[in-house]
């Protein structure tokens, strides 16, 4: 239904290229690990990916973007706006590109907006549309846990963007604020239950399952359902299949008929 290159992705707009990127691009675009050059290898892996697509007979590629600015998130020390602006510029001189061969193969990309890419949360995504001209080979993979832990409504954001939801994660997120566990993870593992929120099986965290799937109906999405499934607490093999019988019911076909048009007939 579709495929990813989250990983390559990740690497095209992301300052600095470090070892983090050493440890999930590949030898083939860590090359000698000059940070230009992994970004340009990164971006041809990504117009691969496009071509892929279409040789494999799916219309979608999911994946990252990666950031520029994201390190930047704290916004202290104090970030002009010109070094935001110079940001998203360089998202779309980099993305632009990749995407002109994603329309010429007749592929869509969905971003996964994603705390350390270029969009993260409402605004940002907002802002992202905004640096490519609203073009149309750049979508959303709707993944609600990266939602939860910032506060943002996720059946409000499939309204919202309803043209630009292209594919769909189902992963959930357990929200555990005390007053010591924080939003921001305390650098703890997944899993530490010191940490304010983790991934769970989807079904078990705070996710609005039920809201989220009528609203999926109600914008026309008829794209894939996908479990991505992630908890550090929960063996896979016990996990999956659980996630997959808790979202199932949700999955249900709308009304073919007006619940009311009974009291439209005289008879």
């Amino acid at each position: 239904w579709a495929i990813s290159n989250h990983l390559k992705g990740q690497a095209v707009c992301d300052d600095p290229i470090d070892f983090r990127h050493e440890a999930i691009v590949g030898s083939k675009v860590w090359g000698d690990g000059d940070p230009e050059g992994v970004r340009q290898r990164a971006a041809e892996e990504m117009k691969h990916t496009a071509r892929l697509a279409k040789a494999l007979g799916v219309d979608t590629v999911v994946g990252f973007t990666g950031s520029s600015i994201w390190q930047y998130v704290a916004m202290f020390p104090p970030v002009p706006e010109k070094v935001i602006d110079a940001g998203y510029q360089d998202f779309a001189d980099r993305w632009n590109p990749i995407l002109d061969v994603f329309d010429e193969n007749g592929i869509r990309f969905a971003h996964e907006v994603h705390p350390s890419e270029i969009a993260y949360d409402y605004w940002t995504t907002v802002r992202t549309l905004e640096a490519i001209g609203h073009r149309e080979a750049f979508g959303l993979n709707w993944d609600p846990s990266h939602f939860m832990w910032q506060g943002i409504d996720p059946v409000s954001f499939i309204w919202d963007f309803k043209d630009r939801i292209y594919h769909v994660d189902c992963k959930d997120t357990k929200l555990r604020p005390t007053g010591r566990n924080t939003v921001m993870g305390s650098h703890l593992p997944w899993g530490d239950p010191r940490r304010g929120w983790d991934f769970v099986s989807a079904g078990r965290g705070d996710v609005p399952w039920e809201s989220s799937f009528r609203a999926l109906t109600a914008i026309g999405y008829n794209g894939p359902i996908s479990i991505e499934w992630e908890d550090a607490g929960m063996d896979r093999l016990h996990g999956a299949p659980e996630a997959l019988a808790a979202l199932k019911k949700f999955d249900f076909p709308a009304s073919q008929t007006s619940f009311d048009a009974a009291f439209s007939s005289k008879d």
